[in-house]
């Protein structure tokens, strides 16, 4: 802790014993004591000293105390400074007034009393202690108020020339201070900034999302930081940042908020400018990299076309210029057959992936067994295999049951997936097929599906060409000295067939030359699955042999033969009296004449698809059957699909292929029939 500095106390006598017995009564008080000797070494003292108080002797040679004391207040410095006189003599009432008209505090008799007179010095310099107290706040008080004038002036510069928005706020949000450049961004009047609130600037578009934002930022008092357009009274539109902090005491108490505001429109701007020239670039780029892979998808297919058919001419010409013995004539015919085969697969292949771009790619739904396709692929492609020395082995749990789907497409995706594990795997490999049954937990589901994998030990797949396995025209060489033949479009058919399906594809690979693992999971149909608890599964279940549809009239409307059969069947099975069409122009005919009780249509049709039937159906008046409860049941698959079905004016809308029980179930759910047991 600072000592208090020690306070100057002025003795003047002209006997030095006089002197020292005033220190020893003082010197207790801890002050700085002066002596002089005379008035004039007094008046020297005076000169570069202040003192609290001045104890004076009267009878003094020279300049004696009176004369002493008149020249001390004539000096403005010591004019006010407390003088206590002393004398050994007794006073006359004169000398008394002399004395106190000169500005004597007090008048002492020699022999002082010690204690009268510490008691009488304490006092002033208590007083004077006091008294240079006060002094130093007045003068502190000064600094103080100048600097926070000048800090004043300072903010008020910097508000008043900062280029941002400043704004401070009470606590229920109410405007307290606004700069001139929060009243510019705002488009208003100094006194309007204080009574209309920003928000009130916002355009009308963003003002309802700028209300929640900063009612919750008021609410919890956490920073804020949002981005809002503003439009003045002219209809002009601004880009502005919003800014604000909660305002606390030096306790933590809320006292309002302060914030602000800045233009960003050109950095927005710059943004958009900026996001539009990587949009054009990546459209480039994308744009290119197409043409590069159509270039090279033609040239390859060039190859692919022109490289059977240069033999198949020249074995032609050959059988028509010449006579060839048996054995060369069984060879150019079998080289003319193996060729066109070639080409047949070829054109199919293309023909497949035109379906899939135009969506047209139909499927025949029954139920299938895996087993069954799988054992068929095996055989078409085992010549294949015997002919590079491939050792096929095979994996196969017949115990698994039955999915729902078209068994010559399925079969197509086992052959696709063994053809190219043949065609990639070196002679004396081995390629290895297991079909098994898999289990998925969907949180309280057990999901089970029916897993094919196609293990080879092949030339594998870099990692870099992994995820673009699956995608049309992609092939990891696509050079004039590319090793394998084919157009990169089996793979992409497969994942569209098997997600057609409802199901996953999946290709992994530890490397180049590490050989390849493709797995294909589809869903089992529900019987196949075991049993679930009806609670957490939650979709009803329906039993074998029930008849929940019992004398229910279903009209059904699809242009593939073998959909209708088979939905008219399925209905049947269940109860209904089914009626399938295969046109738009069909069912109308036919809701002329009565009305089902439920529709369900396709969707894409050759002539008028289902969106034309639904359109007609819904602008009949009631009792005509306008408002016949209606289901989509369609090949598109897409979410997008579905809300077009449904806005359409479907009821419900179900991807292909269907689960008989799904459907069922749906119908049931859409005339609200009662839940089975």
């Amino acid at each position: 802790m600072q000592m208090e500095p020690k306070v100057n106390i002025l003795l003047v006598d002209d006997k030095l014993e006089n002197l020292l017995a005033l220190e020893a009564i003082l010197e207790k008080l801890g002050e700085n004591l002066v002596r002089a000797t005379s008035g004039e070494e007094a008046l020297r003292c005076l000169l570069h000293q202040d003192f609290a108080v001045i104890l004076l002797d009267v009878q003094m040679p020279g300049i004696d105390g009176f004369e002493t004391a008149t020249l001390i207040r004539n000096r403005g410095r010591s004019r006010h400074t407390p003088i206590i006189f002393l004398t050994a003599f007794s006073t006359s009432d004169q000398m008394l007034f002399k004395g106190y008209a000169l500005g004597a505090v007090d008048y002492l008799l020699k022999p002082i009393d010690p204690n009268i007179l510490t008691s009488k010095v304490t006092v002033f310099v208590e007083l004077f202690k006091k008294t240079e107290a006060v002094k130093r706040q007045a003068a502190e008080l000064v600094a103080v108020n100048a600097e926070l004038r000048q800090s004043e002036e300072r903010f008020r510069s910097l508000s008043t020339c900062s280029p941002i928005g400043i704004f401070e706020t009470d606590t229920e949000g109410r405007c307290n201070y606004t700069n001139p450049r929060y009243q510019a961004i705002c488009g208003l009047r100094p006194a309007e900034s204080l009574v209309k609130r920003w928000l009130e600037s916002v355009h009308p578009s963003d003002r309802d999302k700028a209300i929640a934002s900063w009612s919750n930022y008021i609410s919890q008092g956490r920073d804020y930081s949002e981005e809002f357009r503003f439009q003045n009274a002219h209809g002009h539109i601004r880009w502005v940042q919003i800014r604000s902090s909660p305002m606390l005491s030096s306790q933590g108490e809320l006292l309002g908020y302060v914030g602000t505001l800045e233009d960003v429109t050109e950095r927005k701007q710059a943004e958009e400018v900026r996001a539009q020239v990587i949009r054009e670039q990546t459209a480039r780029a994308e744009a290119e990299a197409a043409n590069r892979m159509k270039d090279e998808f033609l040239a390859v297919l060039s190859h692919e076309l022109r490289t059977p058919l240069t033999s198949m001419l020249g074995w032609s010409k050959i059988l028509r210029s010449k006579k060839l013995d048996e054995k060369a004539t069984a060879r150019a015919l079998e080289a003319i057959e193996r060729n066109a085969t070639s080409q047949v697969q070829l054109i199919e292949d293309i023909l497949d992936v035109s379906r899939i771009i135009r969506g047209q790619l139909r499927l025949n739904i029954c139920a299938v067994n895996l087993v069954t396709v799988t054992e068929a692929a095996l055989e078409a492609v085992r010549p294949l295999a015997d002919t590079k020395g491939i050792q096929l082995n095979t994996i196969l749990d017949t115990s698994i049951g039955s999915v729902f789907g078209d068994s010559a497409r399925l079969q197509q995706v086992v052959w696709n997936l063994l053809t190219n594990a043949i065609k990639f795997t070196p002679k004396g490999g081995k390629v290895e097929v297991t079909l098994s049954m898999v289990s998925t937990q969907e949180e309280l589901t057990t999901i089970k599906s029916a897993q094919i994998q196609v293990i080879d030990t092949g030339i594998g797949i870099s990692p870099e060409f992994l995820p673009k396995v699956f995608e049309r025209f992609r092939q990891a060489d696509s050079t004039t000295t590319r090793s394998h033949n084919g157009l990169g479009l089996g793979l992409a058919i497969v994942r569209h067939l098997v997600e057609l399906h409802k199901g996953t594809i999946s290709a992994e690979s530890p490397g180049t030359g590490q050989g390849a693992t493709f797995t294909v999971r589809l869903p089992l149909l529900r019987e196949n699955r075991g049993s679930k608890n009806k609670e957490t599964e939650g979709e009803t279940s329906l039993p074998a042999g029930s008849a929940p549809l019992a004398g229910l009239k279903v009209l059904v409307v699809d242009d593939e033969t073998d959909t209708r059969n088979f939905l008219s069947f399925m209905f049947e099975e269940y109860g209904a009296i089914a009626t399938a069409v295969a046109s738009v122009d069909e069912a109308l005919k036919i809701l002329e004449h009565s009305k089902p009780d439920v529709l369900i249509s396709d969707i894409g049709m050759s002539d008028q698809d289902g969106y034309t039937l639904i359109r007609q159906l819904r602008s009949l008046e009631p009792e005509k059957g306008g408002h016949i409860p209606a289901i989509a049941l369609t090949a598109y698959t897409r979410e997008e699909d579905r809300l077009k079905a449904l806005s359409a004016g479907f009821q419900k809308h179900l991807s292909k292929p269907v689960d008989p029980t799904e459907l069922i179930a749906l119908v049931a759910s859409v005339l609200e029939l009662p839940q089975l047991p």
